[in-house]
């Protein structure tokens, strides 16, 4: 096994992002993966055990607060950890488990997200999105309660991000329904600095 790889199966994927997160919340970060040897060995390529979908807000750093290092995590990022019209959030996640293995598809929102308030305040009363802005209530309005869009916002969002990932990518779907892969999702606690879960995923 690679030494950017140190768990075999999807639970223990899901269990060291756990882990990490715990560490990082109680302020005792173990920082692993990160000095000049291990960078060295993974010159010749990587094998990340995890592939989380997150949000590009600058508070919600994906390796920081799972306590990861060089090699552990493939990260994918964009405002609202959507899916995207252009398939790019999609076919990265797909290159991560057809393609490098990973153990665990993880959707992970944040406490106080920009972009899921924007949607918020645009269904409720009409606020308008700049530029291609729009794109974002496109793909987040669904997920959301109709009669309150408020109503754990961020939560029903990654639930229904991890719905769209099963319906809409087979690679995806075929590996959690073999049990090469576990998919969660959950969102960061800006306050305590917690991921907290949130029931949206398959068993593996």
């Amino acid at each position: 096994m690679s030494a950017s790889s140190p768990v075999a199966t999807p639970r223990a994927a899901l269990d060291a992002l756990v882990a990490g997160n715990r560490r990082f919340a109680a302020g005792t970060p173990a920082h692993p993966h990160q000095t000049a040897d291990h960078r060295r060995l993974l010159e010749g390529g990587q094998a990340p055990y995890a592939v989380v979908l997150g949000c590009s807000d600058s508070r919600a750093s994906v390796e920081l607060l799972f306590d990861q290092g060089f090699g552990d995590v493939f990260v994918v990022r964009n405002a609202g950890h959507v899916m995207g019209r252009s398939g790019t959030a999609q076919a990265s996640i797909e290159f991560a488990v057809a393609e490098l293995g990973v153990k665990v598809v993880y959707v992970l929102g944040h406490q106080s997200c920009g972009a899921i308030a924007a949607t918020v305040a645009h269904l409720v009363d009409g606020a308008p999105l700049p530029g291609a802005m729009n794109i974002l209530v496109d793909l987040t309005r669904g997920h959301l309660d109709p009669e309150d869009p408020a109503r754990d916002a961020v939560a029903r969002h990654v639930a229904g991000t991890v719905r769209d990932l099963l319906t809409e990518s087979p690679i995806v779907a075929e590996a959690v329904e073999r049990g090469d892969v576990l998919i969660a999702g959950g969102w960061y606690g800006l306050e305590d600095g917690l991921v907290h879960p949130v029931e949206a995923a398959l068993p593996a």
